[in-house]
């Protein structure tokens, strides 16, 4: 693992209007690390994600992604340097089949070990239901197909939001199941999670956020129960 950071903000500051949703926000991820933002609702983790992915404005140097500043840049253009997100809420296009889902994905033709093929292999039922609309597949089903169209830009690291929210506890285990595959093609991930548990578990580092602003970070296997409980919900 390199010892400089492959994504890192600072002094993260982000905005809906005139609301603050973020304060000052210094965090970073090391290649091939996995760190998990844990908080509660209206913590402000998916804005961190947005803000990263360049789906909020932001400073320039408030975000650098391999050494370079990109915090003002859209989020097509940081799409094609290596960064994806899976969003909260899937947003697939309803008009697609799943397979046209996935292949979307796949327009920035970066390099790397992510294809169709690959994709159906990690999630055997899309390859199954491939000329489905999107809209009939179950909603673990279009989580996968959101996952798999984050795979299929080849990212160096993937941004996945609130990625068990909604979903029957058998679904997210398979979900669950399949990120040692993805994280071990060398991938570095960010992991919005509501189950704690679960998320200091899949991690390496851990950070939580309350009220926008960094409240506890550390590594996972390290943080004990109540400094977690003290730093989510502030008592």
């Amino acid at each position: 693992m390199s010892d400089a950071p492959l994504l890192e903000t600072h002094n993260l500051i982000s905005w809906y209007g005139d609301f603050q949703a973020l304060f000052g926000i210094d965090f970073h991820v090391m290649p091939g690390e996995v760190v998990a933002v844990i908080g509660a609702n209206g913590a402000g983790k998916s804005t961190l994600i947005n803000s990263i992915a360049g789906l909020l404005p932001g400073e320039a140097g408030s975000v650098r992604f391999a050494g370079q500043s990109i915090g003002d840049w859209p989020a097509h253009r940081i799409a094609y340097l290596g960064i994806t997100i899976v969003p909260e809420g899937r947003q697939l296009f309803p008009s697609l089949s799943t397979e046209e889902n996935l292949i979307i994905g796949g327009q920035t033709a970066r390099p790397g070990p992510w294809n169709l093929a690959a994709v159906y292999d990690l999630f055997p039922v899309l390859a199954e239901r491939r000329h489905q609309p999107s809209t009939s597949l179950s909603g673990g089903q279009q989580q996968m197909v959101a996952i798999g169209r984050a795979l299929m830009s080849n990212p160096d690291i993937i941004l996945f939001d609130e990625i068990s929210l909604g979903l029957a506890p058998i679904i997210i285990n398979d979900i669950y199941a399949a990120l040692p595959r993805i994280i071990g093609e060398g991938m570095s991930a960010v992991i919005v999670e509501q189950d704690i548990s679960r998320a200091l578990k899949v991690s390496d580092r851990a950070c939580c956020l309350q009220e926008g602003r960094v409240s506890l970070e550390g590594i996972s296997a390290e943080l004990s129960r109540d400094a977690v409980n003290q730093a989510y919900f502030g008592i």
